[in-house]
């Protein structure tokens, strides 16, 4: 408990100096848009980073992903994840959600992985013409100014169990919420009720807009497909989830949060003969693919299922069983409300 006291003032102190100005926050120089977490951990936040982007884009905007690249083999170096026309990186230059998010706004937005995002958006501002800037996990990252702030809190596990890092989830003290102009409940429909956890919110910040949101399969593709939707022995791919309609399927990931994507398989009437869960942004090797087929083999499945994130760290690896790609889109209670907060 003292080290979780400890962590929490240090926290306090350091928002202190920023709300005092001893710690400077830069302006970026165009509309900037955070999306981050009060706990460490998966809270579906990556989904809602590609949503932000997919709406700014739709209205015309220049938009730039600014992230620090978590899990990326020198996280000093700035690398161009996506130049908005095709992926530049790969998971262990520039970490795997950086990719996954690179992967899913091509034609919409320009993806950049740096810990010096205030640098890094004066570079691309120069290189791109970008007009609108989205902070991925940018919430404790306030040399950035923002003109919007977005928490996502995950309905499965909201507040980190009430205790700081690291013996709970918290990477500061929930009065911190009063920064956000907006939260976000995530997964919402993976739960039966969410008016608890708005009231939780309200004790922090009565003031900024509470959004509910859930999530939902927007598509399904072949592994190969999604890493490389242009080659030519994946154009049937789409076909290819009919030849094992009546198997039952064994899911795998690495991710903040694993048990959220095994209730949304259920929870959309996947059978599943199995599960296995590897550590938050492992990396892949071919050892782990012949573990994940001898499992699912003995467990009676015909075939794989993984997310995006899981999936772009998977390029090379040779799976004996066909292995599905689940694409997630994040369903908005109010998404017009939402789309004029940006």
């Amino acid at each position: 408990m003292p080290l979780g006291w400890i962590y929490g003032k240090i926290a306090d102190i350091r928002n202190a100096r920023f709300d005092r100005g001893r710690l400077a926050s830069s302006d970026l120089g165009a509309r900037t848009i955070s999306i981050g977490n009060i706990t460490a951990g998966g809270t579906g936040k990556t989904p809602l980073v590609i949503l932000v982007c997919q709406l700014l884009a739709g209205r015309g905007k220049r938009v730039c992903v600014l992230t620090r690249g978590h899990g990326r083999k020198d996280v000093r170096s700035r690398v161009v994840v996506s130049n908005g026309k095709r992926v530049m990186a790969n998971a262990v230059t520039a970490g795997d959600e950086p990719v996954e998010i690179a992967t899913r706004l091509l034609g919409k937005a320009v993806v950049v992985a740096d810990a010096d995002r205030v640098g890094a958006a004066e570079w691309a501002k120069g290189e791109f013409g970008v007009t609108t800037f989205v902070l991925d996990d940018g919430f404790q990252h306030r040399y950035a100014k923002r003109d919007v702030d977005i928490v996502c809190i995950d309905a499965l596990e909201p507040f980190g169990r009430g205790k700081m890092l690291p013996f709970g989830r918290l990477r500061e003290p929930l009065h911190n919420l009063r920064r956000a102009n907006a939260v976000i409940i995530t997964r919402a429909n993976l739960v039966s009720d969410v008016e608890a956890i708005k009231a939780e919110i309200r004790k922090h910040n009565p003031d900024c807009r509470i959004f509910v949101a859930g999530t939902r399969t927007a598509d399904v593709q072949l592994l190969g497909k999604f890493i490389d939707p242009l080659a030519p022995e994946h154009s049937d791919a789409d076909n290819d989830l009919r030849h094992v309609a009546h198997a039952t399927a064994f899911a795998f990931c690495g991710i903040g949060n694993p048990k959220s994507f095994f209730d949304q398989l259920r929870k959309e009437n996947y059978q599943l003969a199995g599960t296995h869960e590897f550590a938050d942004h492992h990396k892949y090797d071919q050892n782990d693919a012949d573990k994940v087929i001898a499992l699912a083999r003995t467990a009676g499945a015909g075939f794989l299922l993984t997310t995006a994130k899981d999936a772009v760290k998977l390029a090379g690896l040779h799976f004996s069983l066909p292995c599905f790609v689940l694409i997630s889109d994040v369903v908005l209670d109010d998404r017009e409300s939402f789309a004029a907060m940006l």
